[in-house]
Parts: structure tokens; C-alpha cells; sequence
């Protein structure tokens, strides 16, 4: 995780902040993974940052925005879709209406005006009951089965969404309370050990104990409350309660601790 302030000494912008994410990550992993990105990215400059860092990307691209079709032809992205026929439809999971829809696929090679040199497939996702999605990719889409994996690879942003909602709500990342950077930025640390240990928590190692934790301080009865997957929440409830009912005692901890380190002196 990385923080940052638009106010006092340390102010900076969040463009800059995405751009120095975005270098760490290709300097970590290159192009083993697929960077997913939203509508709020698609802009010329981000696209030739991808380009130029060599990234592999799957880019949600706005409709109403241009491109340059087969032919030539500088177009609105709907408007190189429109007319055509999808094909390899699916039968998806609408969480959101909790039913099955009907979906298809759509590939056309297209190129953006600032970067002409540089080939892109774009991705039409059609399915009754909603707006189509337009997802720009520089991934080699040669056939329906690619072009439902790039699909699926954006629909996984939604996790990421969810990810930070609970972050901010379950953490208190969204309101810390504090006005000095420093003193904030404390906080935020903390908040971000906790996650990293909670995390931890998850290892198929932890199976037992976590079984264990989930069952005797936060036991769920229903069906609903049993299908829902909330693990994270779950186990932050359950390790608050089980330290308000067995509170450690610090004071022997740092006894302990003191202890020990006169051992490893003497």
C-alpha cells in the first residue's frame, strides 16, 4: 500500500501517485500479470504509459471515446460496434440480480490515435439488462474463448472494489481523524500491519485455528449468514471479542521480553 496527502509539506498529485504505483509494479512483475483499470483511466497519456512500459492491460473504454477501426477511420467506440453481431454467447451469474443472463462476445482490432503503431483488440461484452462493456486490451485475441478470458479478467476489478470497501469501513482507512501528516500516517501503518496479519490468517496453515476462532467468537446461524463471505469481517469481530474476553497481560509480555533479552546478553 501507498499513502499519500494532496495538503501540507508533503502534498502531491494523484496522477503522480497512480504513475509511481504503476512503475513499481512493472519493475516487480513485468509482464507476468494482466493490469485491470478502470473507466477513470481511459485517457491517451495512461494508455501510452502501458505502451511504454511494456504492460500487459485490460482497459475499460468509455463509448463515447475515440478509436481507429480496420479500415482507417477515427470513430467513437460504439460507433465501430454498432451493426455487429456477437457470437460465443454464455450463460452468466448476475450477482447483482441474483439470475442468469444471456452474454456475448466481441472482438475488433482497432489502434488509438496517439499511439497508431501500437495494435489493441477491443472487447464488446453485450448481455440483456445492462450497457455493453467496451474493454481495451493489448492482449492477443485471436479467438472467443481469449475474448471471454479478458472478460472474466475485468469482471475480477469488482473483487478489488470490494477489497477497498472493507478496507475503509472494517480498518478505518476512510476516516483516521487526524490532521498532521505524520501522526496519520501512523495510524494508516497500523491499520495496514492489521490487514497484512489478517491476511495472514487465510493461509491453509491457519485452517484449524481459524475454524476454531470463527466458531467460538463470531458463530453465524441462517442460511444467509452462512452462504455470505465476509472472512475478513468475520475475523476481526472474532478476534475482538476474544480479546475483550481473554485481555493480555502486558505487563508480563515486556517482563518476558526483558527477560529474555538478559539471556541472549549473558
Amino acid at each position: 500500500m501507498r499513502w499519500w496527502s494532496s495538503r501540507g509539506g508533503q502534498a502531491s498529485f494523484k496522477r503522480d501517485e497512480e504513475a509511481k504505483l504503476l512503475l513499481t509494479c512493472a519493475a516487480q512483475w513485468g509482464r507476468r500479470v494482466v493490469h485491470i483499470f478502470d473507466q477513470g483511466e481511459a485517457f491517451g497519456l495512461w494508455l501510452g504509459l502501458l505502451v511504454a512500459l511494456d504492460l500487459r492491460f485490460a482497459l475499460r473504454w468509455r463509448k463515447d471515446y475515440q478509436l481507429i477501426d480496420a479500415q482507417g477511420n477515427k470513430r467513437k467506440a460504439w460507433h465501430i460496434a454498432r451493426g455487429k453481431r456477437g457470437s460465443g454467447e454464455r450463460l452468466l451469474w448476475d450477482s447483482r440480480r441474483a439470475r442468469g443472463v444471456q452474454a456475448s462476445v466481441l472482438v475488433l482490432p482497432v489502434y488509438h490515435p496517439e499511439q497508431p503503431e501500437v495494435a489493441l483488440s477491443l472487447v464488446v461484452c453485450r448481455s440483456a439488462g445492462r450497457l455493453p462493456w467496451y474493454v481495451l486490451t493489448n492482449e492477443a485475441v485471436t479467438c472467443e474463448e481469449e475474448a471471454w478470458q479478458v472478460v472474466f479478467a475485468y469482471v475480477r476489478r469488482w473483487h478489488i472494489e470490494q477489497t477497498w470497501r472493507d478496507d475503509k469501513s472494517e480498518l478505518a482507512f476512510q476516516s483516521p481523524r487526524l490532521w498532521y501528516w505524520q501522526e496519520r500516517e501512523k495510524v494508516l501503518l497500523m491499520a495496514t500491519l492489521a490487514y497484512a496479519f489478517l491476511l495472514t490468517l487465510l493461509e491453509p496453515c491457519y485452517d484449524p485455528l481459524r475454524f476454531w476462532l470463527l466458531r467460538s467468537s463470531c458463530h453465524r446461524t441462517g442460511w444467509h449468514c452462512r452462504q455470505a463471505k465476509a472472512p475478513l469481517s468475520r475475523l476481526r469481530s472474532a478476534l475482538s471479542r476474544l480479546w475483550q474476553k481473554y485481555p493480555p497481560n502486558f505487563a508480563r509480555l515486556a517482563q518476558r521480553r526483558q527477560s529474555s533479552v538478559h539471556l541472549l546478553s549473558a
